[in-house]
């Protein structure tokens, strides 16, 4: 046997006594240099603080050398682009909102990545939407809503995030019941909630986080949640399949990902570290306070799996009702 052929043997040999495949050895040294948390969204709203303080927490557990850069544009397009095009190094992770598996599916934008050059690590935590009324409104209940939705198809307003899940799901709940309501959709959360909380639309949707601070002031009213159990934020607020709503649960939702050939040692410390940090008793506390978080942290492959299937869902959704994304 040659020296060098000797060499890999022991060394293969070593790896094997210690439980660790020899490929950690090649990454060792990571992190080399700062690590960037990229969010495709500007400051404010949720995927930002959502980073930030993940970002906190990772540093203090492992004094990683971590930054936050926002990159927003496009519905979160420009972010993604940013990190698809980045080395797989270990170096740069995406921190994204749902709409971010949407982006795709619209088939009118010519988008500057593909799917397949990011890799899905993880989803941070989800949280059920809310559907709120102007408080002068005469329905209490999504129920009593569509009632009044079907006397007079297309008169009742309601306004959602563009090239959002709140604008598919509103096109997929009035399908399967049978009433029509004048869907308006808004660039951003700023002028949504600016014509909410002015009565010009009677109805808004978006994630319960974001909404209950003006519930709370009874600025809105909240009639109706999208997930599959009451919120902890709105107890006495029926979610749609009680009122008897033809629906399936939908959730607002915070994922990590990748640069597609990030290696898997790496991902696999990077979603360990953040598991760890998301599950520290101050972490969780904020995650449930603020954005009214359900902690989920699957694995890559099973969240790949759930973003396939919801993109095969909501797919369907826009092709059969001809949605855009403005």
């Amino acid at each position: 046997m040659s020296v060098l052929r000797r060499r890999a043997v022991v060394a293969g040999s070593l790896a094997a006594s210690l439980g660790v495949p020899a490929i950690v050895n090649a990454q060792a040294d990571w992190p080399k240099g700062t690590i960037k948390f990229v969010v495709p969204f500007p400051p404010g709203g949720s995927t930002d603080p959502i980073a930030r303080i993940i970002q906190a927490k990772l540093t203090e557990n492992t004094g990683w050398n971590i930054v936050v850069e926002n990159k927003p544009g496009g519905s979160g397009v420009v972010g993604a682009a940013v990190a698809a095009k980045s080395p797989p190094d270990g170096n740069t992770w995406l921190i994204v909102f749902d709409n971010h598996i949407l982006n795709t599916l619209w088939g009118t934008q010519n988008l500057p990545y593909k799917d397949s050059e990011l890799m899905a690590v993880t989803q941070i935590g989800r949280s059920a939407q809310g559907i709120a009324a102007y408080p002068t409104r005469p329905y209490n209940t999504f129920a009593e809503m569509v009632k009044a939705a079907k006397a007079e198809p297309g008169k009742i307003s309601v306004g959602a995030l563009a090239a959002s899940l709140a604008q598919i799901f509103l096109a997929f709940v009035q399908k399967e019941n049978g009433f029509e309501l004048n869907t308006i959709p808004y660039k951003g959360g700023g002028p949504l909630y600016q014509d909410a909380l002015a009565g010009v639309t009677d109805l808004s949707m978006t994630s319960l986080a974001n909404m209950m601070p003006h519930v709370s002031a009874g600025k809105l009213k909240l009639i109706g949640v999208t997930g599959d159990k009451r919120s902890k934020l709105a107890p006495n607020v029926a979610t749609l399949t009680e009122q008897g709503i033809k629906s399936i649960p939908s959730f607002s939702w915070w994922g990590v990902y990748a640069p597609a050939g990030t290696p898997k040692p790496i991902v696999e410390r990077m979603l360990a570290e953040i598991g760890k940090a998301v599950r520290a008793p101050d972490v969780t506390q904020k995650f449930v306070d603020q954005f009214d978080m359900e902690i989920t942290l699957p694995p890559p492959d099973q969240f790949a799996a759930f973003v396939a299937k919801e993109q095969e869902l909501w797919g369907k959704v826009i092709k059969d009702n001809s949605l855009k994304p403005e």
